[in-house]
């Protein structure tokens, strides 16, 4: 059961935020990454390490890649508490420990049904850069195209969730999310051939596979910090208890 939350948003970010500045923190310089056929590339960005994205074996890494602490988010697109944990916990998180260069955050997603794999795929489609702002407009917009879902005939719920080509196309036609992703400049050519894409249907359900073998994934949404599944954490009432505790300083 979610426990009731104990602290506002607000709250939550002053406190994460609360503390000295170490001079191992001020001294800390992401070590160098690039490489010829490297997906972290990127520059040195201090201060706004958030517009660090890269595509990674299994999903799309944000922040600094050479951050201290790493933390995976175990996501389902057709989740309502995933939904709930990208509006209340991502920006809390982007603000205080993705920004700053101290944490990164790798999101995987986990494929529970024929919806999620076209989603996903939508959510993948196209620049690594863009993924951010794709997986935030789809998972703020959960309720509207997923309640839509819920309310189509059954006979129309059964070609979804075939998760072939023709129902993914369907789904993503039926329910906006290719329009949604068009009115946000994405060209319409591109998440066609996204959605069509098997190859890239196959890779994804691979990676789910791979990560439930590694983690034991027990539900949606869940995180693993460091390497390690976090047990009996589904929320941000569950994970801002852990991150406080390994990010405040100590007196002394």
């Amino acid at each position: 059961m979610i426990k009731p939350l104990l602290l506002s948003a607000a709250a939550a970010l002053m406190a994460l935020a609360t503390g000295p500045v170490t001079a191992q923190q001020q001294q800390q310089q992401p070590a160098d990454l690039s490489r010829p056929g490297s997906a972290f590339g990127a520059p040195e960005n201090p201060g706004n390490w958030q517009t660090t994205i890269a595509r990674t074996a299994r999903g799309h890494l944000i922040g600094n890649p050479a951050a201290d602490t790493k933390l995976i988010e175990f996501i389902s697109y057709t989740c309502p508490h995933c939904a709930d944990f990208a509006a209340r916990g991502e920006p809390a998180l982007e603000i205080v420990l993705l920004k700053p260069g101290k944490m990164n955050v790798e999101v995987r997603p986990v494929i529970r049904n024929g919806l999620d794999l076209a989603v996903t795929l939508l959510a993948q489609c196209g620049d690594p850069a863009g993924f951010k702002g794709r997986h935030q407009a789809l998972m703020l917009a959960q309720a509207d195209w997923l309640g839509k879902a819920r309310a189509a005939p059954a006979s129309q719920q059964a070609i979804w969730e075939r998760g072939d080509k023709a129902g993914r196309a369907n789904a993503a036609a039926a329910l906006g999310l290719t329009e949604m992703l068009v009115r946000r400049g994405q060209s319409r050519a591109e998440l066609d051939a996204c959605i069509a894409n098997d190859a890239a249907a196959k890779a994804i359900l691979a990676n789910a596979k791979a990560d439930y073998a590694e983690f034991a994934v027990p539900g949606t949404p869940s995180f693993a910090l460091d390497g390690k599944l976090l047990e009996d954490v589904y929320s941000w009432e569950g994970l801002y208890p852990v991150l406080s505790a390994k990010f405040t300083p100590t007196a002394g």
